[in-house]
């Protein structure tokens, strides 16, 4: 790799097969696939993929292939019903107390699982019309319920810390909202990015700022991306993390506790462990539910409780996210001889980390 190429962001499927990520003759394939998704693949993560390894954890992730062209029955453009949602452009209103603002449409990298990858990237609009914005933080002012706006898109930091500045202000200057989450890949992805302007750009008086990491294996987060991170927490901004299941990413017990331990170490709280999302042409980076379950399982028995995410499925058509955790106590069959006992304490059956069952209350 030349110094130019690991200045620039990869864009186009010729770019990946020159830099020995995909064979010259899957070009055609990638060609199609670069038409209908957005590619980009950014020096830092390029830095990442181990070419010597066909099953890269991180070239999984971000290189294309073939198999994004194959639909599966139940995939959906969008898949988690952010349309039905959105009263107005920008704005999904899912939930009573929040909404998702989606100021911009294009990100620093492009995830090949995204679930709103017909809804990004180049040739889609950059960002909100100024019209767009307005009515967005207009709706915003008119919902006195709204106590927290979910900054994301696109990859809200994408935006210069000038602008990021005056939507945080505009926000902050609405009396109910009381936190600003943003959504965010840019500490991985470009962790030059969050310099101090950033961080100062993200503290608005009258608001408490979230930030929330998406990152999916514990080589994301290196040096540079922590540090970026330690910018963000020493000026007063708690991180939580957010994460997609990923089959041949993060589906083993090693590669989860691995990149919970990390997210820890960052001082990030692990969030949202998220079930893969029915986005058209990514059945190949999908677990089931049950390998999902017997993973979270594994993970109560591996490593502290600092550790633990909660593993969620954004339900179809919008209805939206569900626990879907492994159940842990189960009550057992009243058989009481006389209306009395009946009268007692539900016993249930508790199985602890190692698999094991326990009475409770117990028996005495």
């Amino acid at each position: 790799m030349t110094k130019s190429n690991l200045a620039r962001t990869l864009r186009e499927p010729a770019e990946l097969v020159a830099e020995q990520l995909a064979p010259a003759t899957a070009l055609p394939a990638l060609d199609r696939v670069a038409a209908r998704y957005a590619v980009a693949i950014t020096p830092a993560l390029l830095d990442l993929i181990d070419r010597s390894d066909p099953d890269d954890p991180i070239a999984r992730q971000f290189v294309p292939t073939a198999a994004e062209l194959v639909m599966q029955p139940g995939e959906n453009a969008d898949p988690i019903g952010d349309h039905p949602h959105s009263p107005v452009p920008g704005i999904v209103h899912r939930y009573p107390d929040r909404v998702l603002f989606k100021l911009v449409h294009v990100c620093a990298v492009y995830c090949r699982f995204c679930f709103r990858r017909e809804m990004v990237g180049p040739g889609k609009e950059n960002a909100l019309s100024d019209d767009a914005y307005h009515a967005a933080i207009d709706y915003i002012r008119s919902h006195s319920e709204i106590w927290e706006v979910i900054l994301t898109g696109g990859d809200p930091l994408m935006l210069s810390p000038r602008r990021m500045s005056e939507i945080m202000a505009d926000l902050a200057g609405i009396d109910h909202v009381k936190i600003i989450r943003l959504h965010t890949r840019v500490p991985v992805a470009e962790p030059a990015r969050i310099s101090d302007e950033m961080v100062a750009a993200l503290k608005a008086e009258g608001a408490t700022t979230w930030v929330a990491l998406h990152a999916n294996h514990a080589r994301e987060l290196t040096g540079p991306a922590r540090a970026a991170c330690a910018r963000l927490v020493d000026a007063g901004i708690p991180m939580v993390s957010q994460s997609v299941l990923l089959r041949g990413v993060n589906d083993n017990s090693t590669a989860l506790s691995d990149l919970m331990r990390a997210f820890v170490e960052c001082r990030i709280k692990p969030y949202y462990l998220h079930h893969g999302d029915l986005a058209p042409g990514t059945a190949h980076l999908r677990t089931t539910l049950a390998e999902g379950q017997d993973l979270m399982r594994q993970l109560r028995g591996r490593v502290s409780g600092l550790c633990q995410p909660d593993y969620v499925i954004d339900i179809p058509g919008g209805a939206g996210k569900s626990p879907v955790g492994p159940n842990y106590v189960v009550p057992m069959q009243n058989t009481a001889p006389d209306a009395r006992d009946a009268d007692q304490e539900t016993r249930y059956r508790i199985v602890d980390y190692c698999g094991d069952v326990h009475l409770y209350p117990p028996e005495t």
